[in-house]
């Protein structure tokens, strides 16, 4: 890895790396603060009267009686998921596509140093960016939790784990995502393709919870590994969990920099 490309690139990134961990840590305590007057109306029958589908759809299998059921459903089980997502993508090509596309990358080449090292220090740049907002999440959202609800915040513990499990996700989303701007000379085409691979593995994992008859589409989908109550309640095998994502993802980001590498590139 160069250092002095790690320094210039958390100079020129970190400014953004905070927008979105804090950005994220304020829209989860707007979900938190509005929990006691959600709590004490009717949604909770009225949610129970859904169909069941719906229901699971939308991740409310257990309910809004709690603090953390409600965060998992409201926060972890979509808002979340479009934030990180966004940060992701376009980070990824930000990094290795953008300097390709504009030309930036021949300047950054001109220095005596190989493809390899160029590539691993952008990589680790968009990991280091996943893991600022991971742990901006996990302690701020946490001290959010227990100055507006209390005695009744969310435990610390499975929190960690909620969070834990959400960087992961998010390091092999961000590992395809790379993986395309490795691939593409274009900036548009590696934004696009992350973009819609992403869109794709939703829907699947969407319509595999509408339909008892296509749950096996959930198995095509990333997005099955997180299941934010499961991952609160303890319930969800984390450990499996942990390490598949951990492996694909560390498979993309070696393939995308043994590809750029290689390729041709229009310097």
């Amino acid at each position: 890895m160069n250092a002095a490309l790690f320094a210039t690139n958390l100079k020129t990134n970190m400014k953004n790396f905070f927008s979105y961990g804090i950005g994220s840590v304020l829209y989860l305590a707007m979900i938190i603060w509005i929990f006691p007057s959600v709590s004490n109306t009717d949604m909770e029958k009225l949610i129970r009267q859904m169909p069941k589908n719906l229901i699971e759809a939308f991740n409310f299998t257990s309910g809004i009686s709690s603090a953390d059921h409600f965060v998992a459903n409201e926060f972890y089980g979509l808002l979340y998921l479009l934030i990180m997502a966004i940060f992701a993508i376009t980070t990824a090509v930000k990094l290795i596509a953008h300097h390709v596309d504009r030309g930036s990358m021949a300047f950054i080449l001109a220095a005596p140093q190989s493809r390899v090292k160029v590539a691993l220090t952008q990589a680790a740049t968009l990991v280091f960016g996943l893991l600022l907002i991971a742990a901006i999440m996990t302690v701020g959202g946490w001290l959010v939790a227990l100055a507006i609800l209390g005695g009744d915040g969310i435990p610390f513990a499975p929190f960690f784990r909620l969070n834990a499990i959400g960087f992961l996700l998010f390091y092999a989303i961000a590992g395809y995502a790379f993986f395309f701007s490795c691939l593409f000379n274009d900036e548009k085409r590696a934004l696009s393709a992350a973009s819609l691979l992403t869109l794709v593995f939703y829907v699947l994992d969407l319509v595999g919870r509408l339909s008892d008859r296509l749950d096996w589409c959930r198995h095509l989908s990333v997005f099955a590994a997180y299941r934010p109550q499961d991952l609160l309640d303890g319930t969800a095998h984390v450990a499996v969990t942990a390490i598949g994502l951990f492996a694909a993802g560390t498979a993309l980001y070696l393939i995308g920099i043994a590809l750029f590498s290689k390729r041709d590139l229009p310097l």
